[in-house]
């Protein structure tokens, strides 16, 4: 389909039920998702590398107690907006408790994990920071794909702004305890 065709195709205002349809329609495994303000963002699907460090940080989660109903690559948020909301897909997310539907509310979302890709360093780095802080997310952490996948571990702070709590390789953090860095397993 071209992108004029594509264009044709859309509502005046897109909203989740939208976006929802949209993801069900692709045959392709592209990523849609909707910022707070409306606008559309699609991402090709993750390479290998992307999907190994989602699953070495969802296997330490689980690892160290965390249920893994409560440890989710790739579920749907809810990201509350002035005008309706937007939706978002974290590479991962960790909840108190089980989340249920296809856009969960944030109440128990304890923290959301975006993996940098490339045509992602401006999204995640930039407006999802500042997006998950307005939403209230507890913590954000953002790995980047440099040599050593540094991680970027951000905490909501009284404020509702994030602060960067530490940056350390991603293989560092997995030699530590999730407890030196969230709350006790649940």
């Amino acid at each position: 389909m071209s992108a004029e065709a594509f264009a044709r195709s859309l509502p005046r205002t897109v909203t989740l039920t939208d976006l929802t349809a949209m993801i069900e329609a692709d045959e392709h495994g592209h990523r849609f998702e909707l910022s707070a303000e409306g606008a559309i963002t699609i991402t090709p699907p993750p390479d290998t590398d992307h999907a190994g460090i989602a699953s070495d940080l969802q296997f330490w989660l689980t690892g160290a107690g965390w249920p893994t109903r409560q440890v989710l690559q790739a579920v749907g948020i809810r990201i509350p907006g002035p005008d309706g909301d937007g939706g978002r897909i974290p590479d991962l997310t960790l909840w108190a408790q089980r989340p249920q539907g296809i856009w969960p509310a944030l109440t128990d979302l304890l923290l959301a994990v975006e993996i940098v890709s490339p045509g992602s360093r401006s999204m995640d780095q930039d407006t999802k920071v500042k997006e998950y802080a307005r939403a209230g997310i507890p913590r954000y952490w953002v790995v980047d794909r440099d040599a050593a996948n540094t991680v970027t571990l951000y905490r909501l702070t009284d404020a509702g702004i994030y602060e960067a709590a530490t940056k350390m390789p991603l293989a560092w953090l997995l030699q530590s305890s999730p407890d030196d860095h969230l709350p006790k397993a649940g």
